[in-house]
């Protein structure tokens, strides 16, 4: 009897440990979405700089520099560091809930010439092995559980623009920009056999085209269309997707072609849709109609210098004022189609800390709560919780000696990060300005019925608030930062007027209300291309724990999985081209629409449109358009373009490389549209021609 007791038991305990590894733990569950990052914090290091967890895996030698003396060389740090971070609490009490590391692919171990080294991680050697001075994959395998097991999701750098330093002369420069496929020499800069490698020489920036067929620097350029080149790089993003990363951030976009990046993305998403974001760098003050074109037709979302700078501007340099803060945010909303997934920082690894000297730490903390309730995706460059200083590259990025979480800005980022998660209105919401000076902005961000008011005073005196009106309710609202920047209580009447205070000195409130809706809103719709059969994510609100449906245009598509803050369908059989994306609840309540969801044409790659002895008058270029989506479907006024005649190929021939559905039969005709808009198509029948179905390929014809 007592046999049988202790076997009902064993069986009865087997059955409930088998259950309880069934079920996912809630740090899976807040890993999962790895495609909607609005409500997120992430948190940006640079590996070598963070923490030194493990001196074993310490290179030695000239490249190495004991105690971080010397900048431009290894100092240490690596993911058993961060893994440290993580388990004593650092990160976690933070709040952040994704980080970015370096690329963690092996890079070159020469020391250049003028004294730098690979310590960043962008002078890729081998896109299939570890760097050993941040860990092997044993390492990088336990980073991924530790993060994981934590709700941390895990951002990886990739640079597919280049591999490292080369000079054409000088085989022996530095390691000759080689490249590796798994221990296997696919090819060097000065003795190109396949043909990896633009050999155009240097960008010296001077156009768009420019700076993409030329060496950034004296970085080896690949030619991404090279089979070779673009079979070997979608193979190594995929082998680190399977290794578990959440999201990529893609270095130097601006500097390699827009239909490679698309045909890029389409393979990711396909394998498995991650946020991915890429670097277009912009100066102080810079706007560029192709960076908006970019964040909005390559299938990627990017860095928002346009924010970065002008935050910078208002509260670090003090050369510009809210006026024109509040410009930038109207001009980008109306600009970047998905706003809100645009990646929004302070400062980072490409420019000087924000933080210059103590006297600059209330400029710091007021500058990361505006980061932390604006629209974007807030990311936090490692140090800046702890006023690290600098200025350009090296002094940025100097290790990080001090993990104080007693800062302002520590708790001010822990605390802001935290309402992240719990109001939608910071993840999904619009933004209204509500008050508006020089020295003062006070703005509304709203999600159906949730609603934060963030109010900032940068001058040095106090300022008398009167007419002020906002959407939130009728009550007593008190500062959600608990008075660290001198925030104040207000007073909302019935009729949403604020009874007028004393907004501090050089301080910021945030008031809120968080008020989930019971009807469907979308918030946010990730990834916002891919073709039919692709997994993408919808999050919101108010979609009810019942199945509905979710319509692109008037097609259902097939759910699969379903709660009331986010569903996972499958992109349906629809002709590649534009849709508005809405969703049905099981009790038949729709939601607005969200706005021009890219359905591709199928599988892409990437193929080099050419023409020759195009002849043109000054202001008139050079388009494509084709009978795909990817071509405009026809329309003129979509046509791909302008075209490209100097680097590559030079006037009267033109080309551009162009994401096109695989295995297609293509028809298409050239065009010529002056700066009036004028079109001059090209004569004869439709051009005719059928896409490879993998790698690359360039097609010229005669005009």
């Amino acid at each position: 009897m007592n046999d049988l007791n202790d076997f009902l038991k064993t069986i009865s305990l087997s059955f409930i440990f088998f259950l309880l590894l069934s079920l996912p733990t809630v740090a899976e569950a807040d890993v999962t979405n790895k495609v909607n990052y609005s409500k997120d914090v992430i948190y940006q290091v640079v590996t070598d700089r963070f923490s030194d967890g493990n001196p074993g895996n310490n290179p030695s030698g000239a490249i190495f520099s004991q105690n971080c003396i010397d900048l431009h060389k290894y100092c240490g740090g690596d993911w058993q560091g961060i893994i440290d971070k993580i388990n004593d609490g650092y990160l976690t009490d933070l709040g952040i809930t994704a980080l970015w590391i370096s690329q963690p692919v092996e890079n070159v171990y020469a020391l250049h010439p003028s004294g730098y080294t690979s310590y960043h991680g962008y002078w890729a050697r081998d896109y299939k092995k570890t760097n050993p001075y941040y860990g092997n994959f044993d390492d990088f395998d336990r980073l991924m559980s530790t993060a994981h097991s934590n709700g941390i999701k895990v951002i990886m750098d990739f640079t597919p623009n280049h591999s490292s330093p080369a000079l054409e002369t000088n085989p022996n420069y530095v390691e000759n920009g080689a490249i590796y496929d798994n221990g296997t020499l696919l090819g060097n800069y000065s003795n190109d056999q396949q043909n990896l490698f633009h050999h155009n020489g240097g960008t010296d920036f001077s156009s768009y085209e420019d700076s993409i067929y030329r060496n950034l620097y004296d970085l080896a350029d690949y030619d991404l269309n090279n089979t070779v080149m673009d079979q070997y790089l979608k193979e190594s993003i995929k082998f680190w997707l399977d290794k578990g990363i959440d999201g990529i951030r893609v270095d130097a976009v601006k500097h390699m072609s827009e239909g490679w990046q698309t045909s890029l993305m389409s393979e990711i998403y396909s394998h498995k849709p991650v946020f991915t974001f890429g670097e277009w760098f912009l100066g102080s003050g810079e706007v560029d109609p192709q960076n908006h074109h970019f964040a909005n037709e390559s299938g990627m979302s990017l860095l928002d210098f346009q924010f970065g700078q002008t935050i910078r501007n208002v509260l670090k340099d003090r050369t510009s004022n809210w006026y024109d803060f509040n410009e930038m945010i109207t001009s980008t909303e109306k600009e970047y189609n998905e706003v809100i997934d645009q990646v929004t920082f302070i400062d980072n690894h490409d420019m000087s800390r924000f933080s210059v000297g103590s006297s600059s730490n209330r400029q710091t903390d007021m500058a990361l709560a505006v980061l932390l309730t604006s629209r974007g995706v807030p990311t936090i460059y490692y140090g800046t919780e702890q006023y690290v200083t600098g200025g350009n590259d090296p002094e940025n990025r100097k290790p990080l000696k001090t993990f104080d979480r007693s800062t302002n800005s520590y708790q001010i980022i822990s605390k802001l990060a935290s309402l992240r998660q719990t109001n939608s209105a910071l993840g999904y919401g619009t933004t209204t300005e509500r008050w508006l000076n020089e020295d003062i902005y006070i703005y509304e961000r709203t999600f159906g019925n949730s609603i934060v008011l963030t109010a900032v005073n940068s001058s040095n005196s106090n300022q008398t608030i009167t007419n002020l009106n906002t959407s939130l309710p009728q009550g007593n609202y008190t500062d959600e930062l608990q008075q660290r920047l001198d925030g104040n209580t207000i007073t909302v009447n019935a009729n949403g007027a604020v009874n007028s205070f004393q907004l501090r000195a050089n301080s910021v409130a945030v008031w809120q209300v968080s008020n989930p809706s019971t009807s469907p809103l979308i918030g946010q719709v990730g990834p916002m291309m891919g073709k039919s059969g692709n997994t993408i994510t919808v999050s919101g609100e108010g979609f009810g724990d019942e199945r509905g449906s979710v319509l692109f245009d008037s097609t259902s598509s097939e759910i699969i999985s379903w709660s009331n803050t986010e569903i996972s369908v499958k992109v349906p059989n629809v002709a590649g081209g534009y849709y508005d994306l809405s969703v049905v609840t099981a009790a038949n309540l729709k939601s607005p629409t969200y706005k021009e969801f890219e359905v591709l044409s199928g599988n892409q790659v990437s193929v080099r449109f050419g023409v020759n002895n195009a002849t043109t008058s000054p202001g008139t270029n050079l388009y494509i358009v084709g009978n795909v989506s990817e071509l405009g479907n026809w329309d003129a006024d979509k046509a791909i373009g302008p075209m490209f005649n100097q680097v590559m190929y030079q006037y009267p021939t033109w080309y551009y490389d162009i994401s096109v559905p695989a295995g297609k039969n293509l028809e298409y005709k050239y065009i010529k549209k002056d700066q009036n808009g004028n079109v001059v198509w090209q004569s004869g029948n439709n051009r005719t021609y059928t896409s490879p179905t993998t790698g690359t390929d360039t097609v010229m014809i005669n005009w």
